[in-house]
């Protein structure tokens, strides 16, 4: 098997998602040099495979060091994880572009319905500035698909911002105003408003710019700023080809091909459905690369999925989307 059907990948059932995954497993324990030698060594292959938590999940600091590919192709897209000089980044190879475009429209739309009906300003680098960013590639194309003639990047611009979100607002347009944390506090600050049909939505990124703040603490001076209830969140990262999305407290679902599990911090081979410890994320639409990842982030997983993130194990390396614009 070579192949795997993408449209049964987005088109799966809560009640086919195991068998889903011990499909993409033999694939990718077949198909992907790294995976499989990384699934041996923990003494793991096709026949031990009972339940997900069974399955190996690769450390995704080997996004850093190794070329995590299942089965060999010329990458359509390759997304690298921000960083300095001084860090080394992340890099995930995409064969096929159209499997992420389908996997965070498909998402969205579960979520927040059609892009059509939304203006959406990001408070993000464009995509000429940062095109290997999977955040920023999402964006572009969501902004792209609104048709809406204010829908744009507005990092750098934060009066013309403010201007924007002030006539949208008298329009009634709904509006989703998506950014990095920091970009968020810094607008917040600069420009406080009441805003009343639009939606804010952090997507995390705080080290190194500014005193680091917990969730509660970042939600509750933006709501303070911007006259909002409740505060969205988007959990996604370049090794993931799928987003976790969050209405408010912090607690996020993600969409039926993305599952999120616990693993002991002590113990890598404890893994459980639900509790608190590092999570651990099946994401289906990882076909080409592995969709069973070990994440350095520490939190807690409710028996319903949703999950809360708490932040990052301690002296993993600053990543992500608080360095974009460095």
């Amino acid at each position: 098997m070579a192949s795997i059907d993408v449209n049964n990948i987005f088109s799966v059932s809560p009640g086919l998602f195991t068998e889903k995954c011990r499909e993409l497993f033999s694939f990718q324990y077949d198909h992907n040099p790294v995976y499989r030698q990384w699934c041996q060594l923990s003494g793991i292959g096709p026949n031990e495979i009972k339940t997900l938590t069974d399955i190996p999940a690769l450390p995704i600091s080997f996004f850093k060091t190794h070329m995590i590919t299942s089965t060999h192709f010329e990458p359509e897209l390759i997304f690298e994880s921000s960083g300095t000089t001084q860090t080394i980044n992340s890099r995930h190879l995409i064969k096929d572009a159209a499997i992420y475009q389908k996997s965070f429209e498909k998402a969205f739309r579960l979520f927040y319905g059609e892009e059509s009906d939304w203006c959406i300003l990001a408070l993000l680098p464009s995509y000429l500035e940062r095109k290997h960013s999977s955040l920023v590639v999402m964006a572009d194309r969501l902004i792209r698909s609104t048709n809406h003639p204010e829908s744009g990047f507005y990092l750098d611009e934060l009066e013309k911002l403010s201007q924007t979100l002030q006539k949208l607002e008298a329009l009634g347009q709904k509006t989703l105003l998506i950014g990095v944390t920091f970009g968020l506090l810094d607008f917040a600050e600069a420009y406080p408003q009441q805003l009343k049909n639009t939606v804010v939505m952090e997507t995390g990124g705080m080290k190194g710019r500014r005193k680091e703040l917990t969730r509660p603490e970042v939600h509750a001076l933006l709501k303070t700023g911007l006259g909002v209830d409740l505060v969205h969140s988007e959990y996604g990262m370049t090794e993931l080809l799928s987003q976790a999305y969050s209405k408010g407290e912090g607690r996020f679902y993600c969409p039926p091909w993305m599952k999120v599990m616990i693993r002991d911090e002590e113990d890598p081979k404890l893994v459980k459905e639900s509790g608190t410890g590092l999570l651990q994320v099946i994401d289906l639409a990882n076909i080409y690369s592995c969709s069973f990842i070990a994440t350095e982030d520490v939190g807690r997983v409710y028996e319903d999925g949703s999950f809360e993130v708490w932040g990052r194990l301690d002296n993993t390396d600053i990543r992500g989307c608080s360095l974009l614009v460095i």
